[in-house]
């Protein structure tokens, strides 16, 4: 039992006990360290949670234990009010991307003065066995994905294939398609899926904040660098690191990155010497490098760099046998938390789903299941469960019947003008709003100079 002096107690009442137990847990960094509460809802959800677990703190705290790990029912690691302490435990969790964890448990309970639960504090460590447990090949999951379409399908062989080798791979896909969760499984079917696989999302930083997380700083670099921090190319080292939105990347960050990828090493900002490091990277877009490479906000030789292996993701308009399929996986999601049971699926509210474009795509099928917990009741998904714009006149998507309702003498160069005008940063939906395959687009917008 580790023993305290008053000195410390005063140390720790000056840093805040928070800060200290948070940047504790994140010391271990080769496994989960997580608190709960009485009700065994999640506290702290540390950074090598976040890594062993693919959660980020955003999903799980605030939630129960038990429904955040999805805990083996034999042997539930959630399971700590009767326990006490808990050392070096074989415990099994279903990872959130389809495969087994076996890990070891070491865990902390905490009681009141009257004897009740209190919380407790948690790691889990993987065992030096853990390995990705192989689905079929004919399998609906792979990692979490869930698909029958066969563009999907063959993204999958593709991702099976490639994650043997150390090729950099470019995703493109629309917002919402699953980018970030076919970046982790290709992580995980690798020989890197025991170190650590980290995301950051390219858009979501000013360039200098973006420059200071990927690549790390020293001590004294800018105003607040009040020690050295290391970057997601550091921590990510062994592992894979995926950057997201990778077309909103910074021209001057771009030389940097592509350094990294050529030379296996980097300067961190205000450092003098370089950092070594062994790094897969993986990235996505929603965006035609290409069309960013000819428009000058992408360096080319970076794009070729990044692009050795391109994996497209169709949109969920696209994949529309999946759709019931997804649906049914997140209603048996749902089922499981106990506020309301759905048995069935009213037929008018099931053609409106399948119909329906999904410009938000997985992401947008996840929030319409969501609205239907919160707003709707009984046993059947009916069309008030949807959303409002479910019921508006328009909510279907067909090329076909879209292009008749536009006038017969519209020609061709004005409606490939009107589908880029529709959607100037996409041409995949200017394409389909034409009504055409991506290929004849291109070829008829160079025909027409437009």
């Amino acid at each position: 039992m580790a023993s305290s002096s008053p000195l410390f107690k005063r140390w720790l009442g000056q840093i805040g006990a928070d800060q200290v137990v948070e940047v504790l847990t994140d010391l271990f960094e080769n496994g989960a360290a997580f608190i709960v509460d009485s009700n065994s809802d999640i506290l702290l959800w540390s950074k090598g949670a976040e890594q062993l677990f693919g959660l980020s703190a955003t999903d799980t705290i605030g939630k129960p234990c038990k429904t955040a790990l999805n805990c083996d029912n034999g042997n539930d690691p959630c399971n700590l009010a009767e326990l006490g302490i808990v050392k070096s435990q074989a415990v099994r969790i279903q990872h959130p991307y389809g495969r087994t964890l076996h890990c070891y448990r070491t865990a902390r309970a905490f009681y009141d003065s009257n004897g009740g639960f209190a919380g407790a504090i948690e790691f889990l460590q993987p065992q030096s066995n853990t390995a990705p447990e192989q689905k079929p090949d004919d399998s609906d999951s792979f990692h979490g994905i869930l698909s029958r379409d066969p563009a999907m399908k063959e993204a999958i062989k593709i991702i099976r294939n490639v994650a043997e080798t150390e090729a950099t791979v470019l995703i493109r896909g629309e917002s919402g398609t699953g980018k970030e969760m076919v970046a982790h499984a290709l992580h995980l079917e690798s020989p890197r899926h025991y170190q650590p696989f980290l995301a950051i999302n390219c858009a979501a930083l000013t360039p200098s904040l973006l420059e200071s997380e990927l690549f790390g700083h020293v001590k004294g670099a800018f105003t607040g660098a009040v020690r050295n921090h290391a970057g997601l190319f550091q921590r990510a080292n062994g592992g894979t690191l995926f950057l997201d939105e990778i077309a909103e990347l910074p021209l001057e960050l771009q030389a940097k990155l592509l350094r990294v990828i050529q030379e296996r090493n980097f300067i961190p900002v205000g450092g003098d010497s370089a950092v070594s490091v062994d790094v897969r990277i993986i990235a996505a877009t929603h965006r035609s490098l290409r069309e960013e490479v000819k428009a000058g906000h992408f360096r080319e030789d970076l794009m070729y760099r990044l692009r050795v292996v391109p994996i497209f993701l169709p949109p969920l308009r696209e994949r529309r046998q999946d759709i019931s399929l997804l649906l049914q996986h997140l209603i048996d999601r749902h089922n499981t938390q106990g506020h309301r049971h759905i048995d069935s699926i009213a037929p008018e509210a099931m053609r409106l789903l399948l119909d329906y474009r999904w410009p938000g795509n997985v992401r947008e099928l996840n929030n319409v299941v969501e609205y239907a917990y919160a707003v709707g009741r009984g046993s059947e998904l009916s069309i008030d469960d949807l959303p409002p714009e479910f019921r508006e006149p328009v909510i279907t998507f067909s090329p076909a019947a879209s292009n008749a309702q536009r006038s017969k003498s519209q020609n061709e160069a004005e409606l490939i003008r009107e589908a880029l005008q529709n959607s100037p940063d996409n041409l995949e939906q200017a394409a389909q709003y034409a009504g055409m395959s991506r290929a004849t687009f291109w070829r008829k917008r160079r025909k027409y100079g437009l």
